[in-house]
C-alpha cells in the first residue's frame, strides 16, 4: 500500500539525518550503553545539523518549521539502528520538552532558553514522576512555596530521562499544597541550582545508554522569572502536551516493532535448519505473516493521528489509543521475533535482543497503559 505521509523534504531531511547517526552515533552505541549515558557533546554536534528544536522561530536560533513529519522521521531511523540511548533521551527533548518552552513562556524565557536548546548546550527534562504516586499527579509532594523573588523547592523525584545530563528540568511542583491538580504549578530548575541534587542514574532492564535519574530539591532556591505560565495552571499544560508526548512514544514503539520485522526476515532467509532456510518452515513464514500485518496496520492508524496533529486536530483520546495500540503491539511482535531468533535472540550482541528489552518500557511511561484504556474507556461512555 502506497505510503503517502511523507514528502520529498522530509527524505532528504531523512538522508541528512541517518548520515549524522551513522558517522557520530552508531559507532559509539555500545560504549555508551556500558557507560549508561550518552556525552552531553554528542546533543550539540545534534543541533549543529539542525536536527534539534526545528519548531523554533528563526528569531531564537530554529528553523521555525513546525511539522511533526520531520519527528518521525527521526524516531524512523533510531529505531532502525536501534539507537535507543541517544534517540530517547533527543526525542524527548524535541517533542516533549520543547512545546512547553514554545508555548508556556514569556519573551525573556524564550531569549534565555531557546538558542540553548536549539544547539544542544541545553539539554531538556521533565520532573513529574516521584516516588510512591505513579500516574496520580494530584497527589505530588514536592512543594514550591513563594519567598520574595524566589520559589524555596522541596521533594524529589525519580525515573527521569535525561536526568543526568539535562541542564533545565521543567519540573512540576506544589505552589498550592492544599489543591490537587489545581494546585499545581511548572518551573524550569536549572543546572547549579543551590539546594538541587542529582542522585544515582538508575540501572535499568532496557535503554541502558540513556540516563535516568532521581533528582533531590532541599530548600532550592528557584528564582520566580523561572516559572513556566501562571501558579496553578501546571496541570493544564501538562494534559495539553500529552498528545504530542504520546504521539512521540507511538513513533518510536512503531518504528522498533518494524525495524525488528525486518531484521528477523533477514536473519530467517540466511539461517539454516535441517538442510533449508528456517524461512522456508510455514511456521515461520506464518509468525512473520502476522507481524508484517500487525505493523502495516498500525502505521495506517499512526500516519493518520500524525497527519490530525499537525492541523491541531489529534484528540486525547486519540493519542490514548495511539500509544495503546503501537506498544502493546510492539511487545507482540518483537517477543515473536525474538523467539524466531533462537537462541541469538537471547544474546545482547544481536539488535532484536537490545529492542526487546528496550520495548517493555513503552506500555509503562507516558502515562501506564491501564491509565490509556481508562481515558478511552471515559470517552466511549461518555
Amino acid at each position: 500500500m502506497k505510503r503517502t505521509l511523507f514528502e520529498d523534504e522530509h527524505e532528504e531531511f531523512r538522508h541528512s539525518f541517518r548520515t549524522f547517526l551513522e558517522r557520530e552515533v552508531a559507532p559509539h552505541d555500545r560504549e555508551w550503553d556500558a557507560a549508561g549515558i550518552v556525552p552531553h557533546e554528542i546533543y550539540e554536534a545534534a543541533g549543529e545539523g539542525g536536527f534539534l528544536c526545528m519548531p523554533v522561530p528563526e528569531e531564537h536560533g530554529g528553523a521555525g518549521v513546525d511539522d511533526f513529519r520531520f519527528s518521525a522521521v527521526q524516531h524512523e531511523e533510531l529505531m532502525r539502528l536501534g539507537l535507543t540511548g541517544f534517540g530517547i533521551g533527543m526525542t524527548l527533548h524535541n517533542d516533549v520538552c520543547l512545546p512547553y518552552f514554545l508555548h508556556n513562556t514569556d519573551d525573556e524565557q524564550k531569549r534565555r532558553w531557546l538558542p540553548g536548546m536549539v544547539s544542544g548546550k541545553l539539554v531538556t527534562a521533565i520532573g513529574m514522576t516521584e516516588p510512591g504516586i505513579g500516574s496520580d499527579l494530584g497527589r505530588l509532594a514536592t512543594t514550591a512555596l513563594r519567598d520574595g523573588d524566589h520559589y524555596v523547592v522541596n521533594g524529589a523525584k525519580t525515573f527521569i530521562t535525561n536526568g543526568i545530563n539535562a541542564d533545565l528540568v521543567m519540573t512540576a511542583v506544589k505552589t498550592d499544597p492544599s489543591q490537587r491538580h489545581r494546585g499545581i504549578s511548572l518551573m524550569v530548575i536549572e543546572r547549579g541550582t543551590p539546594g538541587f541534587e542529582r542522585g544515582r542514574n538508575l540501572e535499568k532492564v532496557g535503554l541502558h545508554g540513556q540516563d535516568t535519574a532521581e533528582l533531590f530539591f532541599s530548600d532550592a532556591q528557584v528564582p520566580v522569572e523561572n516559572l513556566l505560565g501562571e501558579e496553578g495552571k501546571g496541570f493544564g499544560y501538562l494534559v495539553a502536551g500529552l498528545a504530542q508526548e504520546r504521539l512521540s512514544v507511538a513513533w518510536d514503539a512503531w518504528s522498533s516493532a518494524r525495524s525488528g520485522v525486518e531484521w528477523t526476515i533477514e536473519y530467517v532467509k540466511q539461517r539454516e535448519a535441517f538442510g533449508q532456510a528456517i524461512g522456508d518452515f510455514q511456521t515461520v513464514r506464518h509468525a512473520l505473516a502476522d507481524c508484517q500485518t500487525e505493523v502495516d496496520v498500525a502505521r495506517t492508524f499512526l500516519d493518520r493521528c500524525t497527519v490530525a496533529l499537525n492541523d491541531g486536530e489529534l484528540t486525547v483520546e486519540e493519542a490514548a489509543q495511539v500509544k495503546l495500540w503501537t506498544t502493546e503491539m510492539q511487545g507482540r511482535v518483537l517477543d515473536r521475533c525474538v523467539q524466531l531468533h533462537g537462541g541469538y535472540g537471547y544474546m545482547v550482541e544481536t539488535p532484536i535482543a537490545r529492542a526487546w528489552a528496550d520495548a517493555r518500557v513503552t506500555r509503562i511511561y507516558a502515562g501506564a497503559n491501564e491509565i490509556m484504556k481508562e481515558i478511552i474507556g471515559r470517552a466511549v461512555l461518555a
